[in-house]
């Protein structure tokens, strides 16, 4: 007989081993493959999902962190024009106290020189009066010295003589 023509016996047995082949396959390897496959479609699918899942919450966090950054300029912006206005403010009053400590000073000064104008004023006068005594003495060839330096005389002579010098 053949392989195209098998006998009686051969038949049930290679059919009684197929269907065995058969329902072994079809409860036991076929279910656990199909559990496979789903799982594995699932693990996809699901992946899939949340992948869109994290996808939609990136784009929220960075809309988020876009809205926190533009904030944060704005404050940076707020604060840099806070500090401006206070340095504005400061040099304001350090150019005030400066101009006062220079009024003061001028003020110092000028008293000090008006001070000091009035001691060499006076010391002129002394010195003055002695060069007038002197010229006069030798002008009239008498010895002049013994005529204080306060007399009524000189001092019209010293008051002419400053009259005479503050008109000009």
């Amino acid at each position: 007989m053949g392989p195209l023509n098998p006998s009686k016996a051969e038949l049930v047995i290679a059919l009684i081993c197929f269907f065995t082949i058969y329902g072994v396959l079809g409860r036991v390897l076929l279910p656990r493959a199909r559990r496979v496959l789903d799982e594995r479609a699932d693990a996809i699918e699901g992946g899939m999902d949340r992948a869109g899942n994290a996808r939609q919450e990136a784009a929220a966090q960075l809309e988020e962190y876009r809205l926190q950054l533009s904030g944060a300029r704005r404050e940076a912006a707020r604060i840099v024009q806070e500090a401006k206005e206070q340095g504005a403010l400061l040099i304001d009053e350090a150019r005030q106290q400066a101009l006062q400590e220079r009024a003061r000073m001028i003020a110092a000064a000028e008293a000090e020189f008006a001070a000091d104008r009035a001691l060499v004023e006076a010391s002129l006068r002394v010195a003055v009066a002695d060069l007038s005594t002197e010229l006069a003495s030798r002008i009239v060839g008498e010895p002049l010295a013994e005529i204080a330096t306060d007399s009524p005389a000189i001092q019209r002579y010293l008051d002419d003589l400053g009259d005479f010098t503050t008109t000009d």
